[in-house]
């Protein structure tokens, strides 16, 4: 992976991590989400008349990736019912490499030496046990919060895939983003009036900056991966995504004053080795 794909796959992390901080703030958390996505596609919208309208092969990754994009915020708004920011990110986020980098090998034909393989396998352990909390697994998890952050994994593992493959089909990958977004925005706003009602949007409004800030970070941070996906393989960039969890660390210890335990220092280690063995080998 070049540097320059590197250093901007670190700041979409910053960005990812960013948005998820906010939806532990004012609405519940599936409305939260949708806020933030409504939004997105909001700003995306005023960038149409400035981009390429897709290709006919990338549209329906597009309509796939929008309904994915459902199942994600509905359960990873449900995870964060039952867990913490500091829990439900790194499971949610750390599990998805591995299931994109084992269909993204099988499917897309991309390729990984046994040195990325072995780096990739270290910042998902280091993920995953920034998720304990001084090693008392069974104390601090919950069968609700462990099941729909995996089931929000499966998600984001399916529409990273799906996106990877549209960019690369559309040969445009700004203009794919751009369309992505406003389709998929259009869709959760058709979703939260038909399961709230309309009336529903009035609940929103107060939450409008909020709402457009985290649309925003996450317009970008997006537009970032899949612009990346087709200048590196897949399962690269997904994993170095997924170092996001190393912000949103930071962001739920100083700002949502989450405690930060020695273990999660430790797994800040291995994801940075992981980070560095990938970028090197």
């Amino acid at each position: 992976m070049e540097t320059a794909v590197f250093l901007a796959v670190m700041a979409a992390a910053a960005l990812h991590a960013g948005w998820n901080a906010l939806l532990k703030i004012g609405l519940d958390r599936f409305l939260g989400a949708c806020l933030i996505q409504i939004a997105a596609g909001a700003v995306a919208l005023c960038t149409l008349p400035f981009v390429a309208f897709p290709q006919a092969a990338a549209w329906p990754w597009i309509a796939l990736s929008a309904l994915l994009h459902i199942g994600y915020n509905s359960f990873l708004a449900r995870a964060y019912q039952y867990g913490d920011l500091g829990q439900v990110y790194p499971i949610s986020r750390g599990s998805s490499p591995l299931i994109v980098a084992l269909l993204s090998v099988t499917l897309l034909s991309d390729s990984l030496p046994a040195g990325q393989w072995l780096g990739l396998l270290a910042l998902v352990a280091g993920i995953w046990l920034m998720a304990l909390r001084g090693g008392h697994l069974a104390a601090r998890f919950n069968a609700p919060m462990l099941s729909s952050a995996l089931l929000t994994a499966c998600f984001i593992a399916g529409y990273t895939l799906s996106d990877a493959v549209g960019a690369r089909n559309n040969q445009d990958a700004l203009s794919y983003s751009m369309w992505l977004f406003s389709v998929s925005g259009l869709v959760m706003a058709l979703v939260v009036a038909a399961t709230r009602g309309p009336r529903v949007f009035l609940r929103l409004g107060p939450h409008w900056k909020g709402g457009l800030a985290g649309g925003a970070l996450s317009l970008a941070a997006y537009s970032i991966v899949i612009w990346a996906m087709t200048q590196a393989p897949v399962a690269l960039v997904s994993a170095l995504r997924e170092s996001s969890v190393l912000f949103a660390l930071l962001i739920g210890s100083l700002w949502l004053k989450e405690t930060l335990p020695p273990i999660r220092l430790l797994a800040c280690g291995l994801i940075l080795a992981g980070m560095l063995v990938m970028k090197l080998v």
